[in-house]
């Protein structure tokens, strides 16, 4: 279970996170912060960890709504101008980004727009994502509209890469109904995601899942990480 989070806190510090709307990226990027900082704490590793929210289209779950908690831990989050606290739906993002990125001793996570027109923003910082100095992985759902089949998966993934002339290193499997969540939709999504995989060259690196669901799908085969619904709360909570 924890073969996948030692996978990423080793090799490239930089960490991007790209996926389709409604993937579950943002809510990934965030579970793997605090996996990674809960890491850092029991080792004393001494690594610094950031999170970069550059999602600004259609941010319905935005990663700085989770400062206060992922700072709590260490984790440092880098948003807009603001630092995400003045309650504005205008997404914007502050210059400070860039330092994460340019601290070699930071693990920085990048939680970027899902869409190629949204990863697009990656392109501002395209002086850091040099050959084998970062990762970018793509959440795929099969339980999203608009990447539902292989074909269109590897169309979306195609036109992220061809907006931002950077390679997806891994694929994320995250099928889910959200709390109606089953090991069934588990274990669809990880199929789902070899089958992109398979099509694209790209590796199915490890398969989410609710704590609750370990246990039924753990010893098939792949890695299984335990994913939060940090990301899902807040919203609900938000007053209408």
């Amino acid at each position: 279970m924890d073969a996948f989070v030692e996978q990423m806190a080793a090799g490239p510090r930089i960490i991007a996170v790209t996926g389709h709307f409604g993937s579950g990226k943002t809510e990934f990027c965030v579970s793997l912060a605090f996996a990674l900082a809960k890491r850092a704490a029991a080792r004393q590793t001494g690594e610094r960890l950031a999170v970069a929210d550059l999602d600004i289209e259609n941010p319905f779950f935005r990663s700085r709504e989770r400062q206060d908690a992922l700072e709590a831990v260490g984790v440092r989050v880098y948003s807009d101008p603001f630092n995400g606290r003045n309650g504005s739906e205008l997404q914007t993002i502050s210059a400070s980004v860039r330092a994460p990125l340019e601290d070699g001793g930071c693990r920085a996570l990048i939680d970027c727009g899902g869409g190629p027109s949204g990863a697009m923003i990656l392109n501002q910082f395209r002086k850091y994502f040099t050959a084998g100095s970062y990762r970018l992985l793509c959440v795929v759902n099969p339980f999203r509209p608009g990447s539902d089949t292989a074909e269109k998966a590897e169309a979306h993934i195609r036109g992220i890469e061809d907006a931002t002339g950077l390679r997806v290193t891994g694929l994320v499997a995250n099928g889910h109904l959200i709390r109606e969540t089953t090991s069934e939709e588990v274990l669809r999504g990880w199929a789902f995601a070899c089958e992109v995989s398979e099509r694209t060259g790209i590796p199915a690196l490890c398969a989410c899942c609710m704590g609750s669901l370990v246990p039924e799908v753990s010893g098939r085969g792949f890695d299984v990480f335990p994913i939060g619904m940090y990301m899902r709360e807040a919203y609900l909570d938000k007053p209408v």
